[in-house]
């Protein structure tokens, strides 16, 4: 892809990315009322995985696998493989582009019954970019991008319980260039998440078996970000909440149904509503609490400083449903729906997808159907795939059989 940009194009660039509200989260009201929050680094949301991707960005208590290091750490105490990993990419704004993407590449390994460590990789490329001169003339090319790598260690509290912390480094690299002394430099990041599972199995009549499982992951807590070393504005990382069940029965021994909710908020401050004092000469806060805060104190500071009061905290919890169907434990459909309100960015809409394993081998797809407004992911397929290995080795067979 080539783009061509002019100096003033470039400007707009770069201070759409840098210099938000005075604590780095930025947002627009719009004339419906719309107060969308945005923060540094939105790659870090984007769901890496077609198995989560086909169910409606679900995954905080899903059953266990490769990319759990996204959703929920804590549920590798809990896989039933001893090591694997996988590959995954994301094709973003496939309609338009055809070298925009995230690609991912993650891995895992059981420490005995208790423990798992695991790591990732995540590339977001933003294809090629050309730059020109007020004169129309080609003077550099750049090929924008953002990377986190990740490691973690989760273990078993008891038969039931487990929980998870990851550490994380976030690079972003918006303009690899400085243009006309502008000072743009990449911005860092790091990171960490804090992850507790719950794995109940329950016994219910006329089920071969049955599953509650809860999950919890605050992720992306955080330094703040700056892609400027002369200014004092540093923007928040997404820090998130997402928790929730999942209820998980298996009919028989060749047919099993999960059931998923998840619940998710940013962690970041609501930004205020801001008015004009002439006499002060600069804006002030009419509505809400300041945003320029730390970023601990970002995240409790996030449950309550909404301007309009608990209405709109409310509307800041995105909800996420989810089937999953299995048959044999080898092919699998899925479908989910995700919600978010009108006023905090209206992305709404339905995945179906489907999974297959084979010995070692797995492959997951998924499609995005949006309901209300245009998402980069819509009319895309997206592929991931998955090797698991088990060292146990299988019992002997006695003579007789």
């Amino acid at each position: 892809m080539k783009i061509r940009f002019s100096i003033f194009l470039l400007s707009v660039f770069i201070v759409s990315f840098t210099f938000g509200q005075g604590g780095g989260t930025t947002y627009t009201e719009q004339k419906d009322g719309s107060r969308v929050i945005s923060t540094a680094v939105p790659f870090l949301t984007i769901s890496p995985d077609a198995r989560a991707g086909g169910m409606g960005n679900v995954g905080v208590s899903t059953m266990p696998d490769a990319y759990s290091m996204f959703w929920n750490p804590a549920k590798y105490a809990f896989i039933d493989k001893t090591f694997g990993f996988g590959i995954g990419y994301v094709p973003w704004l496939r309609q338009l582009v055809n070298d925009i993407g995230l690609y991912s590449v993650v891995g895992y390994g059981k420490l005995g019954d208790k423990q798992a460590i695991a790591g990732s990789l995540r590339f977001f490329s933003m294809g090629s970019v050309q730059f020109t001169d007020d004169y129309g003339t080609n003077t550099v090319l750049v090929k924008p991008n953002e990377w986190a790598i990740d490691a973690t260690y989760a273990r078993k509290f008891s038969r039931e319980f487990s929980g998870a912390i990851a550490g994380r480094f976030v690079y972003s690299n918006l303009v690899p260039v400085d243009v006309n002394n502008m000072n743009v430099q990449p911005g860092t990041s790091v990171a960490a998440d804090v992850a507790l599972y719950y794995h109940h199995e329950m016994e219910i009549k006329g089920l071969s078996k049955a599953f509650i499982d809860f999950g919890l992951n605050i992720s992306n807590i955080g330094s703040k970000m700056s892609y400027s070393s002369s200014s004092i504005v540093r923007d928040f990382i997404p820090t998130t909440l997402r928790l929730g069940p999942s209820f998980t029965m298996d009919i028989d021994d060749y047919n099993r149904i999960a059931i998923s909710l998840d619940l998710i908020k940013l962690l970041v401050p609501t930004p205020p509503v801001y008015e004009y004092d002439s006499v002060q000469k600069k804006r002030v806060i009419v509505k809400g609490m300041d945003p320029d805060v730390s970023p601990v104190k970002g995240m409790i500071q996030s449950f309550y400083d909404a301007p309009y009061g608990f209405t709109e905290e409310m509307q800041e919890i995105n909800i996420a449903v989810a089937a999953e169907y299995w048959y044999n434990k080898l092919f699998s459909i899925r479908a989910g729906y995700f919600y978010e309100s009108v006023y905090k960015g209206d992305r709404q809409f339905f995945t179906v997808g489907g999974g297959l394993r084979y010995n070692v081998f797995g492959l997951d797809f998924s499609y995005l159907i949006p309901v209300k407004t245009n998402n980069p992911l819509q009319h895309t397929l997206q592929f991931t795939l998955l090797f698991n290995f088990d060292n146990a080795k299988a019992p002997a067979k006695s003579a007789t059989n």
